[in-house]
């Protein structure tokens, strides 16, 4: 089936916690008709090289060949205390010490955390062996490619809870089970990101509930979002996979778009992506599916500094 939108700009291979190689991420935008597509794997640069039958090619102007226009992005998981703020960058200077810094940062507080999340949850009687994360359902990794959605996924496996999200929810919620994570500051990204050259875009804004705990006080996300505005945010995520994933509000996708475009759709690019994960390789029920969600072709080519991260013709 074809997808709903031409441009997707949020998605994940396995070089995060997505079950589809590059390859397969490439072929599968293809596949749904998809125009534009992007890599925003979590906390990791992104690829900027594929090998095919041993060969190594330039990835974006592999999946031109291959007839889809391939963005380049990282999916930063920022704020110890507010779940679910991820901030996606594009067009940064991959190679600065930032991301070096960043990328040993979130390998050391995912690690720790994660074991401890597995031994609380142990206690709580769902048995979970760090073993059996780094197993990954059959698609063993090391330690420093751990996701937490992985352990998400593998409670859902071992019977604990009906789906992944739910388990995510049960996790999210469980004030008693373990600390957060150490992350770092949204608007230190956006700043750092913006220093690199990057084009920064916050993710899938619903799922961060209210209230928001910021710095010490409970506010309402729409002045947490003022502050990443401040900070110099370029855009935010609209059209969104909330029906698919551990979204626990009251609105429907189609009414979260509304109140995007109407509170920031004169100051901020306004994005969409799937949050592609290939779940349905992993026998996942009504899996999120690329271009789900997104934005049109005239939405992407009217951003000139999005177009302008595409190989030159």
């Amino acid at each position: 089936m074809l997808a709903n939108y031409e441009v997707d700009l949020h998605g994940h291979t396995n070089r995060s916690d997505g079950s589809a190689t590059p390859e397969e991420f490439i072929k599968d935008a293809v596949r749904r008709g998809v125009k534009v597509c992007a890599i925003t794997d979590h906390d990791v640069i992104p690829p900027r090289t594929i090998t095919i039958d041993g060969e190594e090619k330039d990835i974006q102007l592999y999946a031109r060949e291959q007839g889809v226009e391939l963005m380049l992005g990282i999916e930063v998981s920022c704020e110890t205390y507010i779940d679910d703020t991820h901030i996606v960058c594009f067009g940064c200077d991959w190679d600065d010490p930032f991301f070096k810094e960043l990328d040993d940062f979130t390998i050391r507080s995912k690690v720790n955390n994660y074991r401890q999340l597995t031994e609380a949850l142990t206690e709580k009687g769902m048995p979970i062996d760090w073993s059996e994360v780094l197993e990954n359902n059959g698609n063993p990794i090391p330690e420093d490619q751990v996701q937490k959605k992985m352990i998400f996924e593998l409670m859902a496996r071992k019977g604990y809870f009906d789906k992944w999200s739910d388990a995510k929810l049960y996790v999210k919620n469980a004030k008693d089970l373990v600390g957060k994570r150490e992350k770092p500051d949204a608007a230190y990204v956006i700043r750092e990101a913006h220093r690199t050259g990057g084009y920064v875009i916050m993710a899938h804004p619903h799922l961060v509930s209210e209230p928001v705990l910021y710095q010490g006080y409970k506010i309402h996300r729409s002045v947490y979002i003022e502050h990443l505005i401040e900070a110099g945010l370029d855009g935010i995520e609209a059209s969104y996979t909330y029906d698919k994933t551990s979204y626990s509000g009251k609105l429907t996708k189609e009414e979260i778009i509304d109140e995007i475009r109407e509170y920031y759709g004169d100051r901020l690019f306004i994005s969409g992506g799937s949050d592609y994960h290939a779940d349905g390789k992993k026998g996942v029920k009504n899996p999120r599916e690329i271009g789900d969600c997104g934005i049109t072709m005239e939405e992407f080519l009217a951003n000139e500094r999005l177009v302008s991260l595409l190989p030159p013709r």
